[in-house]
């Protein structure tokens, strides 16, 4: 384990303990994360959103779609792992079956044959194990660059960065791993450009706006109850159709957590 990587994960960890003064009964932390997330949306407006819009200016939808459809089949390995976890093997064999026929017939998962055969997208994450077997409720947390998440789901982030995983075969140090989350970030904030005025448009507060449709779409993944109150009848297909119509349908709907907080994109769905 990388020092670096231990102390970047100890650090999410021993922030996830400074509670102050809750307003809201599921954001105990939100002096801090009101600040975390005007950093995370300063960072995307000077420098990742520009970039997106370069990279999506200049490389055609194809390409973009076959990166995408590549990170996807990385993501369905970690599944593939977190399912059998889960004690769920129809959904560990669905995705063991969705990453043997896109590595093998789709040229290392750039083009997605699995989605035309009808496999299931069942991404899951080690949150989603941890949610399983227990952890049912957690509070929001604002992770630096990641985004929106909650305690238990960056206990598994943080878990998962620290883990051997399927990534650590394509780059092989830490130039190589900058270069390679910098490409799934870049690619997948060009995806929710379109959903960024959808999102100014409907929230008067930012920054709650954001945390309670994470929660809600958390929840709703999880077959939780919602732990908010409704924040109006948005829906929440009308914020992610809004994206690069280059992206592969099972991105979209797993992009309201990346979308209110783009600059995530850097590494995170790498790691789940």
């Amino acid at each position: 384990m990388r020092p670096a990587k231990l102390l970047a994960a100890t650090a999410l960890l021993l922030l996830a303990g400074c509670a102050s003064h809750p307003t809201t009964a599921y954001d105990p932390y939100e002096p801090y994360n009101r600040a975390m997330f005007t950093v995370n949306d300063k960072a995307d407006q000077w420098v990742i959103k520009p970039v997106a819009q370069g990279y999506q200016a200049v490389v055609p939808s194809p390409i973009r779609t076959g990166v995408g459809n590549f990170f996807d089949n990385l993501k369905d390995v970690y599944s593939f792992a977190f399912n059998i976890l889960r004690a769920e093997p129809e959904k560990a064999a669905n995705d063991f079956m969705r990453v043997a026929m896109n590595t093998g017939f789709g040229l290392f998962g750039l083009i997605d044959i699995a989605d035309q055969a009808g496999l299931k997208n069942n991404k899951t994450s080690l949150g989603d194990v941890m949610s399983a077997w227990g952890w049912k409720n957690s509070n929001y947390f604002v992770l630096p660059f990641f985004g929106p998440s909650t305690v238990r789901d960056s206990t598994g982030l943080a878990t998962s960065l620290v883990g051997p995983g399927p990534e650590k075969l394509v780059y092989h140090n830490t130039n190589e791993a900058i270069a390679f989350y910098s490409v799934y970030g870049v690619n997948t904030r060009a995806k929710l450009l379109g959903a960024d005025n959808l999102l100014d448009t409907a929230a008067v507060d930012r920054y709650s706006y954001t945390r309670d449709l994470y929660m809600q779409y958390r929840a709703k993944q999880l077959g939780q109850p919602d732990p908010t109150q409704p924040v109006d009848n948005f829906n929440l297909d009308d914020l992610v159709s809004g994206g690069d119509s280059s992206a592969p349908a099972a991105e979209r709907k797993a992009a309201p957590a990346a979308a209110s907080a783009p600059a995530a994109a850097i590494a995170a769905s790498a790691a789940q």
